[in-house]
């Protein structure tokens, strides 16, 4: 059978039995064609606790693609579980873009867990642009003083912190619309940012 057609009748998650029931064939045949299309990169393995073997089958295995949730999970002792996937081809996100989209989710969670990236991003004007671009530097600001709390981080630049900081006409924002902090009322002073969390939030992080 011609590849295409392959991916076509098993895309999604599979069993050697599903392969046989899908192209009514024998057990012998299902392992060949699952290996065929591992061997080519389209097949990802995962062992079930009855160590059963199931197969993902996409083409999205072959091009490679990374999302902005794989990034954090693998920075952050806060995991995200989430259906809604966004595979960026090529080049990866950078941390500084991963951070920027995890605000822009105004989800408490994927926010909670992108603090750990401060632990590695470096590039301060890279953040202050992409952050500009959204008007959320003050947000940006208002969570990296927040992980400084919680965690060792990377010194954020004065220059990022004096553009950064809001001038006497900004009004308070929010993180997540109608969230605020009883913990951190300083750091929300600070930015004029009204902050998500409260430290029972943060125990992950210890």
């Amino acid at each position: 059978m011609e590849k295409s057609k392959l991916l076509q009748k098993l895309a999604g998650i599979q069993t050697v039995v599903s392969v046989m029931d899908i192209l009514n064939i024998d057990k012998k045949m299902a392992i060949y064609y699952i290996y065929r299309l591992r061997k080519e990169g389209y097949v990802t393995t995962k062992r079930q606790s009855n160590n059963r073997r199931v197969y993902t089958i996409s083409l999205d295995n072959k091009l490679g693609g990374k999302s902005y949730y794989e990034i954090i999970n693998r920075h952050s002792p806060i995991k995200i579980s989430t259906p809604l996937i966004h595979k960026i081809y090529g080049k990866g996100p950078s941390l500084e873009e991963t951070f920027i989209y995890a605000i822009k989710t105004k989800s408490f969670r994927a926010i909670l867990a992108s603090l750990a990236l401060f632990k590695k991003m470096n590039d301060w004007v890279g953040l202050y642009h992409l952050a500009k671009e959204d008007h959320i530097e003050g947000q940006v600001g208002a969570l990296y003083d927040l992980a400084r709390q919680i965690m060792k981080v990377r010194r954020m630049s004065n220059k990022f912190r004096s553009s950064a900081l809001p001038k006497r006409k900004h009004k308070f924002e929010y993180i997540v619309p109608g969230l605020r902090s009883k913990d951190f009322m300083e750091i929300e002073r600070t930015w004029k940012i009204y902050l998500p969390f409260n430290k029972k939030d943060l125990e992950e992080y210890k």
